[in-house]
């Protein structure tokens, strides 16, 4: 029987999923995480379908060793890849980034043309296309790879003209399609959320996949009856597979406050 005093556990190819567990600290509060960076293997965008669920499966391993209570893959390459495998081999609920973003989409699109950006392997997954298409098959998706929004803001350089470039560069192709709805398909992207907005203007609606996650994360454990109904003070622990100094550095920027120290694990 599943422990409602367990931790959420999180897992991500490195520090982008760390805007997932920053939404679910807002939106639960009293909630425990057990967070896992990959950073051995990062990223995982560039890798075989094959070995991205040989990954997700030993995260998912080392996370389970730890008593949580729900697996989050906070990461659009692993849920396109292996969130089904995840499920097919765990006991607790498993939820991915990839439903979550396109249920928002499709709930906010008002002419059914809605653009998807992320990294390679989500876009060459097609997972979001057949997410949405799957509620509304009269939605035309439209796809764009943006590989360097990743360096750009684990760099820090999520503001002025650099980024500003980029973004227009990668999202032309886009409004050219004429898109009322973009879905922000990589956990690192809501740190440009600001330069995305002003590359596609005012009448393009932004879906932020961490923020749904964690909306979704908050009605399953409501549903399940897993919330958390102790007074004491929540404990977040993060792991990583490789540096844990530098996660520390750029993880700060993505959670958005001080972290604990991580700590190394051996997958």
């Amino acid at each position: 029987m599943v422990d409602r005093h367990g931790a959420i556990g999180v897992f991500d190819s490195g520090v982008g999923g760390l805007t997932v567990v920053r939404q679910i600290e807002a939106r639960l509060p009293t909630e425990s995480i057990i967070y896992l960076g990959d950073t051995a293997r990062v990223p995982y965008g560039t890798k075989s379908p094959e070995t991205v669920v040989r990954y997700a499966k030993a995260c998912a391993q080392l996370l389970l060793e730890r008593d949580i209570k729900m697996l989050v893959v906070a990461c659009n390459t692993a849920s396109a890849f292996a969130l089904d495998a995840l499920r097919d081999d765990l006991d607790i609920p498993v939820l991915g980034v990839i439903e979550p973003g396109a249920q928002a989409a499709v709930r906010a699109t008002r002419t059914g043309r809605v653009g998807v950006i992320g990294t390679a392997g989500t876009i060459r997954s097609e997972r979001y296309r057949e997410a949405l298409q799957c509620q509304d098959p009269s939605i035309t998706v439209f796809s764009q790879a943006c590989p360097l929004f990743v360096p750009l803001t684990e760099e820090g350089w999520t503001t002025g003209d650099v980024p500003k470039t980029v973004a227009e560069a990668y999202l032309a192709p886009l409004l050219e399609n004429n898109i009322d709805t973009l879905v922000l398909g990589c956990t690192h992207y809501p740190l440009l959320k600001e330069v995305i907005a002003q590359a596609v203007g005012e009448a393009v609606t932004l879906v932020d996949s961490a923020d749904e996650t964690a909306l979704v994360v908050q009605e399953s454990l409501e549903a399940l009856k897993l919330c958390c109904e102790t007074p004491l003070l929540p404990q977040f622990r993060f792991l990583v597979s490789d540096a844990p100094s530098d996660f520390e550095q750029v993880g700060q920027r993505f959670l958005g406050h001080v972290m604990q120290e991580a700590e190394w694990v051996n997958l």
